[in-house]
């Protein structure tokens, strides 16, 4: 059996309602589902309403406490125009690690942010074809 495609990446949140916040309102993903999973931890799952595909899970516990289950480095999220996003992320007050867009060697760019509990994001506009 061969992996297909990334389901989601899970991320632990102290504050439910600023991550949603955050993940719809600067980064544009849309709430699909929001559920008790069971009586001290909450989920929520975003991604693209059109399509169906989940991106991000945000688990947020009864106590806020972070597991010792292990850290996720990076979620990195396509755009066309990394430009404008990171121009439109700035108006927003997104905190970017660097100032500056690195290019690969193959010619995509892309450039880190933090989210609301510190994760780190990144914007990645793929080699143009």
């Amino acid at each position: 059996m061969a992996v297909k495609k990334l389901e989601h990446v899970g991320v632990m949140v102290s504050d439910m309602e600023v991550s949603i916040d955050f993940y719809q309102n600067v980064l544009g993903l849309d709430l699909l589902d929001r559920f008790a999973a069971n009586e001290t931890t909450g989920l929520a799952f975003l991604g693209n309403r059109e399509s169906g595909q989940v991106i991000v899970e945000l688990i947020n516990g009864k106590d806020n406490l972070f597991p010792d289950e292990g850290k996720v480095h990076h979620i990195a999220f396509t755009v066309d125009h990394i430009e404008e996003e990171m121009e439109r992320l700035r108006k927003l007050k997104v905190y970017f690690a660097n100032e500056e867009i690195s290019t690969l060697a193959n010619g995509s760019k892309y450039i880190f942010f933090k989210g609301p509990d510190g994760e780190t994001l990144e914007l990645f506009q793929p080699q143009s074809k």
